[in-house]
């Protein structure tokens, strides 16, 4: 549409001005709810030129961020991984008390589950978080129905996932730490918590691991995305991630860093 020098890939610019993520980008346009000087564009590989093209999604102009916000949001159980929802249903969004630009969260996190969620209006960083290449660590606390034998996560039946057993004990009331070392291995009546890290965001991926294995997820809290933790936000706060966080995010460096 655009053959200019300048011009770039529709669902890069739509990355670039924080509108979404690059796959999630090629899905705005397959929808058919981008359009460039006032025609519908369905098909990847146009390109256009920002700073002359006339770009909207959903009819509204495209802007480009007036800068980059990269958040860490702790998601309560109960609310909804998106921008809006059909249902009415409360939103990460709606927790972004004081947040004007538009930023949207960074893969996926069910809504019965609840933990550490990355939202930003930085389309590259985004499309690096999420694709699956890049092998971005996610860790999840999993508290089970029962409490799983040394042969349900001994390695083969739960990779390419990497499971360490916690406890034996029943799962915390809140507010209250588990006890470990309660329990024998596959006792129904006790409640076991793992430790469960993976590399591939699919949907349910833990929920539905711990069911093939006999011990369904009764609660489930993502702890750790690559590099980032922190132990001392509370459901429904967030902060800004430090330039630090940021880098480390950027660079793929999976060290851990100290909680805040």
């Amino acid at each position: 549409m655009n053959s200019s020098s300048s011009a770039i890939r529709l669902q890069k610019i739509l990355s670039q001005a924080g509108i979404a993520s690059r796959r999630a980008a090629e899905k705005l346009i397959e929808e058919g709810r981008v359009s460039v000087n006032g025609h519908t564009i369905r098909e990847m590989g146009v390109k256009a030129d920002p700073a002359a093209d006339d770009i909207r999604v959903d009819g509204r102009r495209l802007r480009a961020p007036e800068r980059h916000r990269y958040i860490l949001l702790n998601k309560p159980a109960g609310v909804v991984t998106t921008r809006s929802d059909p249902q009415r249903r409360q939103t990460v969004v709606d927790l972004l008390q004081g947040v004007r630009e538009y930023v949207y969260p960074v893969g996926r996190l069910d809504y019965d589950s609840e933990g550490l969620l990355i939202l930003t209006n930085d389309g590259d960083l985004a499309a690096r978080l999420t694709h699956p290449r890049h092998e971005v660590e996610r860790t999840y606390e999993a508290y089970l129905s029962g409490t799983p034998g040394n042969d349900a996560i001994d390695g083969r039946r739960t990779m390419p996932a990497e499971v360490r057993l916690l406890s034996r004990g029943a799962a915390p009331r809140k507010g209250v730490p588990y006890e470990r070392g309660k329990g024998a291995p596959n006792d129904k009546r006790v409640n076991g918590v793992v430790l469960i890290t993976i590399r591939e965001g699919r949907n349910r991926q833990v929920r539905r691991m711990c069911e093939a294995v006999g011990h369904p997820v009764r609660k489930l809290r993502r702890v750790r995305i690559g590099p980032i933790t922190d132990r001392h936000l509370r459901p429904g706060e967030w902060r800004e991630l430090t330039r630090q966080e940021v880098e480390k995010l950027k660079t793929g460096k999976v060290e851990k860093l100290k909680s805040k």
